[in-house]
């Protein structure tokens, strides 16, 4: 799965830490999701989803190997 967290995040001009504050996890967690060693839960990414104001859809796209 690929995603545009650390896109999102970097446009917004916000840190990891503060990601994670604000959706109640770990900073490591975020850096898992970025570099995509962790697939979030569907209420993890709705969350970051809402952050950023964005859909999932928007954030998160299945690739070739997950089919």
């Amino acid at each position: 799965m690929n995603n545009r967290v650390k896109a999102e995040r970097t446009a917004l001009n916000m840190t990891q830490t503060e990601l994670a504050d604000k959706i109640k996890v770990s900073r490591q967690t975020i850096y898992a999701i970025e570099t995509q060693k962790y697939m979030p839960s569907v209420v993890l990414a709705l969350k970051i989803a809402a952050i950023f104001g964005k859909t999932v859809h928007e954030l998160f796209e299945l690739d070739e190997n997950d089919w």
